[in-house]
């Protein structure tokens, strides 16, 4: 029996089927084909119009001010097709408004320091100045306006001249011109300021009592390369060390009118508001090769030698403290002092008394100067504490703790060594070896989860991305910058990289870290501080000339609004001065929308491995502006 097929034969209907659907696949087929090439062929255009413009990106876009506004101009990488990543990263940070538009200050906040601000200052204890520490603002007290540069601000001269010269209108302040007019620390001729190298205790100049120091230690093989200038004037003695290779860590309180620590950053030299009072210095154990005091009116020999214990625990074993004026040398300027020969000779002998307590040997004391060392370790300062009562060691843990933390009236505990002529917690290299051989701190392992070959990739990373920043920011092969900031400095890798500059680093460590590296920074001979950016910094406005940020928005955008600390970025950073920022792109397109209402001109650009890293730069500069006299 045959089966009937009503629709026809079978075999004719599957072949029609077959045919229709072999050429719905050929056309479909088809027309992916013609659009992928339309599209490769759009894509191609794009990339070779991109590639030639990528290609200028070593160029700058200028913009010249007047003669009578700036001496140099301000620069920004260029790019006609800025990357833009509005349209497709919409996203809140602290809720502030990205269309805001910031005033500026009152003139009277012209010099603004908010954690030195004298009126809030006076609520203070005086005894033991303490009053003269930071107190910062209060959240309800911060300030939501730009601070203003005098009306006839200039950029600062260049370095090396800026190191003799300032421009009066950027500081306008004759006071120490008259006061210190014997001592030649400061001149006014017409519109500059001249710095002669004078101090009270150098009348015949810096230069020369460095070299009378040199006489009696070493200052010019190498061994010596970090110092710190307690109540530095306007800090001289740190300028002329510069030309010996040695890096000094400046610092004096916040003057009432002289700012003297203001005209030290002018000069292009590394300085900090900063005071002994009650709390430790925000810098790390063993940090300095030397110390020193000229006249710098601190009580060494009271409140049990506490001064002198923070000396100690910063100071590098086999370190040297250097000591001029008072007491010294009192048989002679006894009278110029205006004090006994009673007083001053049981000033001097109780502080060689601390000395001796804190197992230090004085190594000579000739004309004006007295000098001791720091012994290289505890080994036999262990044994006298069977002589020396007081003293103790601490036992607490917490030697770089400095971040407000008091003073303690005990010797801070070096590491234990094997043998007598051992360095306590290692022997770092003479300078310039030092700044890339493996810092003690690494080696031995006290920094967990940092080791030599993190240290090494660190080092190539920072080679690589500043090479980066010279193509994209030629200011900084040029000489256009002398203060830079880094704001999250980690191993120190940033200001290893830029030493062929004649520029020097403050590397920042924010004291919420999770790695404490500050002591890395300064066994590498930089220097660097303890900071919460959540608070003001400790120096003048106008003092830094480019302020590098890596990373340190997504550390602070939840701690607290990165208005302020972009505000306060703005007050330390001179008029046409740079930033550059590294972090993901939803942090920087905030950070760019708020700075657009603080009179920045910047650009989002691609990391230097390519488009592909999550990780972008934004290159900022503020624009010239002044506030009206």
């Amino acid at each position: 029996m045959v089966k009937e097929y009503s629709g026809g034969s079978p075999k004719h209907h599957h072949l029609e089927q077959k045919r229709k659907r072999l050429t719905w696949i050929l056309g479909v087929s088809g027309l992916c084909v013609l659009f992928y090439v339309l599209g490769a062929w759009q894509n191609t255009t794009s990339t070779i119009g991109d590639n030639s413009q990528l290609s200028n990106k070593a160029g700058c876009e200028v913009t010249i001010p007047t003669a009578t506004k700036s001496q140099s101009s301000t620069v920004l990488p260029s790019s006609t097709a800025s990357l833009d990543f509005e349209a497709h990263h919409q996203i809140g940070i602290n809720d502030t408004s990205s269309s805001q538009k910031i005033p500026a200050c009152e003139m009277s906040y012209s010099e603004y320091t908010p954690c030195q601000h004298t009126p809030r200052s006076r609520k203070f204890e005086r005894a033991m100045l303490k009053y003269r520490e930071r107190h910062c603002p209060t959240k309800e007290e911060l300030l939501l306006c730009l601070i203003p540069p005098p009306p006839k601000y200039k950029n600062p001269f260049k370095w090396p001249q800026s190191r003799d010269y300032a421009w009066f209108d950027n500081i306008p302040h004759k006071e120490l011109s008259i006061e210190k007019a014997v001592q030649n620390w400061v001149q006014v001729e017409g519109d500059r300021l001249r710095f002669p190298g004078g101090g009270t205790m150098f009348p015949r100049g810096a230069d020369a009592y460095i070299d009378d120091i040199n006489e009696l230690i070493p200052l010019t093989k190498g061994k010596i390369r970090t110092a710190i200038d307690t109540g530095c004037g306007v800090a001289s003695w740190g300028a002329y060390l510069l030309k010996r290779d040695i890096l000094t860590m400046s610092f004096a309180p916040r003057d009432t009118h002289e700012a003297q620590v203001q005209f030290a950053l002018e000069r292009g030299v590394p300085a900090m508001i900063g005071i002994m009072a009650t709390q430790r210095l925000p810098y790390p154990a063993r940090a300095f090769d030397m110390a020193h005091c000229s006249r710098c009116l601190i009580p060494w020999n009271q409140y049990d030698g506490m001064y002198l214990i923070e000396v100690d625990r910063v100071l590098r074993p086999g370190g040297y403290w250097i000591l001029s004026g008072p007491p010294i040398h009192w048989k002679k300027y006894w009278r110029g002092w205006e004090r006994t020969q009673e007083d001053l000779k049981q000033e001097q002998d109780s502080i060689e008394d601390v000395v001796k307590r804190l197992c230090w040997k004085k190594v000579t004391e000739k004309g004006d100067l007295a000098i001791y060392q720091k012994p290289l370790n505890h080994i036999e300062c262990v044994k006298n504490r069977k002589i020396y009562k007081t003293p103790h060691i601490c036992k607490a843990d917490a030697a770089d703790n400095a971040w407000y933390t008091n003073m303690e009236k005990c010797i801070t505990p070096l590491p234990e060594v094997s043998s007598s002529d051992e360095v306590a917690g290692g022997a770092v290299e003479k300078w310039p070896e030092r700044a890339f051989a493996l810092p003690p701190r690494i080696s031995s392992g006290s920094i967990p989860g940092i080791t030599a070959e993190k240290f090494r990739e660190d080092n190539e990373l920072w080679k690589d991305r500043v090479s980066h920043y010279k193509k994209i920011m030629s200011p900084l092969a040029q000489g256009r910058y002398r203060n830079i900031m880094d704001m999250n400095a980690y191993l120190g890798g940033f200001a290893a990289a830029v030493m062929k500059y004649p520029v020097w680093v403050m590397n920042v460590v924010p004291s919420n870290s999770n790695h404490d590296t500050l002591g890395v920074i300064y066994e590498r001979g930089f220097i660097g501080t303890y900071q919460d950016w959540c608070e003001a910094f400790s120096t003048y406005p106008r003092t830094y000339d480019l302020i590098h940020a890596a990373g340190v928005f997504s550390i602070y955008q939840d701690r607290c609004d990165i208005t302020y600390i972009l505000l306060e970025m703005d007050r330390i950073l001179r008029p046409e001065g740079s930033v550059i920022f590294r972090d993901t792109v939803e942090v920087l397109v905030k950070i760019q929308s708020i700075t657009e209402g603080m009179r920045w001109k910047s650009q989002i650009m691609d990391h230097e491995s390519g488009p592909f890293n999550p990780e972008k730069i934004l290159v900022a500069v503020k624009t010239y502006w002044t506030g009206q006299a």
